[in-house]
């Protein structure tokens, strides 16, 4: 299977809204609004990064990127996520391909770290870790995880952008 990793277009638009939608359907570390997510995000105009793995001409998955507020004032962080994958093509590579390429992208522009919620398990393979006095607003504390890319660590919290909260 070959992956390609491709900027989202307006094409990808609808897919990106199913994949999410059947991706976060019975999943254990879901708000049930994933799908509303990166939707919320392109109309406030705050995508940094907006990926789409394709196979064969069809987006299977998603990765959106925006900037994030750290609570020490510290610029250049960026929040990933939700990462999409539809379903039947969910351990295959595209999440982990999509998670390298988003990551690559925000060293080259100079961020200095990114934050996610999700699963800990699967996020701890690419460097990501947890402090339980960190977190978010609305965002369970063990959920909440951080990459610094530099060599000073995280000491503070984060705040994604409103569209993260969005109910539906």
């Amino acid at each position: 299977m070959k992956i390609m990793i491709c900027n989202e277009t307006d094409s990808d638009i609808q897919a990106i809204i199913e994949n999410a939608k059947a991706a976060f359907e019975n999943h254990p570390y879901s708000a049930g609004t994933e799908q509303f997510i990166a939707g919320t995000l392109r109309v406030a105009n705050v995508l940094t990064i907006s990926l789409v793995a394709e196979v064969e001409g069809k987006a299977l998955g998603h990765a959106p990127v925006s900037p994030v507020i750290m609570s020490d004032g510290r610029p250049e962080w960026y929040g990933l996520g939700p990462i999409s994958v539809l379903p039947g093509f969910q351990k295959r590579e595209l999440g982990e391909t999509l998670m390298d390429e988003g990551l690559s992208l925000l060293k080259n522009r100079g961020a200095r770290g990114c934050a996610l919620v999700g699963d800990p398990g699967y996020y701890k393979r690419f460097g990501f870790r947890n402090d339980p006095e960190l977190g978010c607003e609305g965002g369970p504390p063990e959920n909440v995880h951080f990459l610094p890319f530099g060599k000073n660590g995280v000491r503070s919290r984060v705040s994604f952008h409103p569209g993260f909260f969005v109910k539906g």
